[in-house]
């Protein structure tokens, strides 16, 4: 695993991240990967890893740095008891507008790499970090090529940095993925955030998996092995044809 562990400095502190790089030495296009709620952990190396051997220069910044030091956790531990009571607290330092803020300092860290091609960048998030993802692509729009959002949460609310608000600003391209029966997604908010990505001209495309919140997440209960391997399938394709190599 070509792993490197780095720290960003942020508006808020010391942000401690890991890059991953394709085996081969060549570089690639950047990719920013937005965790899960879960943090942190080998599940999420390998996820990166995956990312960079099909071509990327991967930067997988720890989210909740603003908490200090926690963890790893074990979702499914985790998951059989009181997750919120666990998490909550982590949670609660981080957010879309406080990411959208990092955003600056990521993009720095990624342009002073030699192995890095080309300006625009990816993104790709998970559970909470999908909205994430698309609050970060609306922070910085002219470096955002493409964002996909893998059961990404509450995208579409009335809080003020909600991940629909940025549709106007939005020059990405985005593909969600969404989960069936998901109490954080469910179709009445997907509806909100399509029209609202619509009514911008934004070019997204968004696909419901047979599968519960989570699938893509090998060390999630919840994990679905033929429904994640078909959102790899489709997030490799997205990237391949959005991102620009050399």
């Amino acid at each position: 695993m070509a792993h490197e562990q780095t720290t960003i400095t942020t508006p808020d502190g010391q942000c401690p991240a890991h890059v991953f790089t394709p085996t081969d030495g060549q570089g690639g296009p950047a990719l920013i990967f937005y965790m899960d709620a879960g943090g942190i952990r080998p599940a999420e190396f390998a996820m990166a890893q995956r990312l960079a051997d099909a071509g990327y220069v991967v930067l997988l910044p720890d989210l909740y740095y603003r908490y200090g030091a926690y963890g790893p956790f074990n979702p499914k531990e985790v998951f059989k008891g009181d997750f919120r009571a666990v998490l909550g607290p982590l949670m609660a330092t981080t957010g879309n507008a406080k990411v959208a803020a990092d955003t600056d300092a990521y993009l720095a860290y990624l342009d002073q790499r030699s192995d890095v091609q080309g300006e625009r960048i990816g993104a790709v998030g998970f559970c909470m970090g999908g909205g994430m993802a698309i609050a970060a692509g609306g922070s910085r729009p002219e470096r955002f090529a493409a964002i996909a959002s893998f059961h990404g949460g509450n995208l579409a609310t009335d809080a003020d940095d909600s991940p629909h608000r940025c549709a106007g600003a939005l020059e990405a391209e985005l593909y969600i993925a969404a989960a069936e029966h998901d109490g954080s997604y469910p179709a009445e908010m997907a509806e909100r955030f399509e029209k609202a990505m619509s009514d911008a001209g934004v070019t997204f495309r968004s696909e419901t998996y047979p599968a519960k919140h989570g699938w893509m997440k090998p060390d999630f209960p919840v994990y679905d092995e033929k429904a994640a391997e078909h959102g790899w399938q489709q997030m490799l394709a997205f990237f391949a044809r959005t991102l620009v190599r050399g």
